[in-house]
């Protein structure tokens, strides 16, 4: 391999740079993916009634649509970890911007069902293969004191890209409908181009994964511009890597067998982990939000087209920029206050929400109070989400895996979050129709209760450690330290 490919020219100039400095640019490169794909998830929101409209779609075929987005990314995550482990963290980056480009055009060129099912294919697994790599990338990339801050800044991102999203399905909601639709998924294909360029000529690769594959001195180099002391790190990667290996000479498992199949302790302890916030986080009924939040405030009675739009466009804002408070306190207050208060959050606004769903639609009575409480239990509840659920898990997943297991462990977490969000993406008209809209929020509720009490009794603290620790810190036989305790 060549060693322009594993270090970018315009980046790693001679002059020693600002190591948090750097670290923060190669972390907002990396998240354009996640703009990429919260715009994608968003647009479909206040697409759909358009594309219904257009190309005579029913509620049922809709509903498959958008929720196999998420099944076709699942194919993109498990895929994902694979990819970035031969090809390196950088080259998966711009794989994945390709994808976006090809998906969102194809999509907003559909004259068919058919057509539109495989532009959400590409969009999909490429969705996948973003979802791993962006948070894979920054926990590699990012110097420990700082890499809960930059670790928050691909769900900002994402937020972003969602907000983007609706904002462009408010502006272009105005134009004749055999047009505002392709435009606003069409929008979605231009930041792929420059994901591309940037991933090509403005990233470097990851010190551990060039450590991995031998290139000792090209981490050196990147770690002396993203690291305070840079030999010092080194030799923990490479410590890390040399026990990684002399543990795969003495067995004969695999990487999925280690993880999935005769996992050691410490290495079940972290799937639960994993596996538990992915599940949590879809089960608390975001996908719901993000996905029909126009078909919520319509149920309640909001018919003016521009007043459901611009109560999503809140919504977006709202998510957006509560995001903002993970960023600046992971690293202060820690994961596990952030995740708690997220939960309980949640749970409070969406037994707000369930109960002014029970209100009667378009009554005088009701309408007073039941609209506004509505659009503004939906906002805290986007607010509570952005807290904790949104941000804090995929740091946590990603910081908390050994490096022989990280990429493809956090492939696997996607995995069950796509698995997940399919799954709520892909019933929830069903659900509201079979149980009612406020049941079905209530039920959300249920399940965010439960992911409390997962998160105050299986998460131990991570904050402040480096990434080579995280193991002993879930190996029953270790003894933590105070930091890391569950309490």
């Amino acid at each position: 391999m060549k060693e322009e490919d594993l270090e970018s020219p315009l980046l790693l100039a001679d002059e020693a740079k600002n190591g948090s400095s750097y670290a923060l640019v190669c972390t907002l490169l990396a998240s354009l993916t996640s703009i990429i794909y919260g715009y994608n998830r968003g647009v479909m929101s206040g697409a759909q009634e358009f594309v219904q409209a257009d190309l005579g779609i029913t509620d049922g075929q809709l509903e498959v649509l958008i929720g196999a987005t998420s099944v076709y990314s699942l194919v993109g995550s498990l895929a994902a970890g694979w990819t970035c482990d031969r090809a390196g963290r950088r080259r998966v980056v711009a794989l994945s911007a390709a994808m976006f480009l090809a998906g969102s055009t194809l999509t907003a060129a559909a004259n068919g069902y058919a057509t539109l099912m495989a532009g959400q294919l590409v969009a999909g697994v490429a969705c996948g293969f973003g979802l791993v790599v962006a948070p894979v990338y920054i926990a590699e990339i990012a110097p420990p004191s700082s890499r809960g801050l930059l670790s928050s800044i691909p769900e900002i991102a994402c937020n972003s890209g969602i907000l983007l999203s609706y904002i462009a399905d408010f502006a272009l909601a105005g134009l004749p409908r055999t047009i505002n639709w392709r435009l606003m998924i069409g929008i979605g294909a231009v930041p792929p181009f420059f994901l591309a360029a940037a991933a090509t000529l403005a990233m470097p690769e990851t010190p551990r994964w060039l450590v991995l594959h031998g290139h000792t001195e090209d981490a050196r180099r990147v770690l002396a511009r993203t690291a305070g002391d840079a030999d010092r790190r080194l030799q923990e990667i490479l410590t890390s890597v040399q026990e990684a290996t002399k543990q795969a000479d003495e067995s004969s498992k695999g990487v999925w067998s280690e993880m999935l199949l005769r996992p050691t302790p410490a290495v079940r302890r972290v799937m639960l982990a994993i596996v538990g916030l992915q599940v949590s986080q879809q089960a608390c009924g975001v996908a719901a939000m993000v996905l029909y939040a126009p078909r919520v405030f319509s149920h309640l009675g909001i018919r003016s087209e521009n007043a459901v739009l611009g109560a999503t466009v809140l919504l977006g804002v709202v998510k957006t920029v509560a995001i903002v408070i993970p960023l600046v306190l992971a690293d202060r207050l820690g994961r596990r206050p952030m995740l708690l208060a997220s939960a309980g959050g949640m749970a409070a606004s969406l037994l707000v929400l369930g109960i002014s769903m029970r209100a009667p639609a378009g009554t005088a009575s009701a309408s007073w109070w039941a609209a506004p409480t509505c659009v503004a239990a939906a906002a805290a509840y986007m607010a509570t989400f952005s807290l904790g659920f949104g941000a804090v898990i995929w740091m946590y997943g990603s910081e908390i895996l050994p490096l022989r297991l990280r990429a493809q462990g956090v492939g696997v977490g996607t995995a069950v979050n796509r698995v997940m969000s399919a799954a709520v993406g892909m019933t929830f008209i069903s659900m509201y129709e079979a149980v009612g809209m406020a049941n079905s929020f209530y039920i959300f509720a249920v399940f965010t209760v439960a992911a409390w009490v997962f998160v105050y009794t299986c998460l131990p603290e991570t904050k402040g450690r480096s990434l080579e620790e995280m193991e002993a810190l879930f190996d029953a036989g270790a003894v933590p330290s105070p930091r890391a305790t569950l309490s």
